[in-house]
């Protein structure tokens, strides 16, 4: 299973989530960064692979099954404009399964999502991938 995480500014979302994921067997996660800093946090986190900028974001997701980051991810000039609209029309138009984390940094309000830590989206989006990675068996 071929993973993309999607990260921007420091990376320490993305950080996170490869630390986490890095464990399911059987995974292939590629670090994408929006900035080199984020990028970079990625990789020494354990990522298998890693790019920055806007058409390794374009080109990753055309090979994701799974795409995880932060919900603005999938929204153009989020993430205080590093987010670009063709980013974010390659995270919405992927046939992967996207698993977001809504964050208030990205200016967007879900209703329904109760204001929690980043280390419990991060288990709850390991959980999901999880969840895919054994459907898949």
């Amino acid at each position: 299973m071929r993973i993309v995480i999607i990260d921007g500014q420091g990376g320490g979302l993305g950080k996170q989530l490869v630390s986490a994921l890095k464990e399911i067997d059987g995974v292939d996660i590629i670090a994408v960064g929006t900035n080199s800093i984020a990028t970079s946090a990625m990789l020494k986190a354990g990522a298998s692979e890693a790019a920055t900028g806007e058409n390794s974001v374009i080109v990753a997701c055309q090979k994701a099954d799974v795409i995880v980051g932060a919900v603005g991810i999938a929204v153009a000039d989020s993430l205080l404009g590093e987010i670009t609209p063709a980013m974010a029309t390659a995270v919405g138009q992927s046939e992967a399964q996207k698993i977001l984390i809504p964050m208030n940094k990205c200016d967007i309000i879900i209703c329904g999502c109760s204001s929690k830590s980043m280390a419990s989206y991060v288990n709850e989006a390991v959980e999901q991938v999880k969840a895919l990675a054994g459907s898949r068996e």
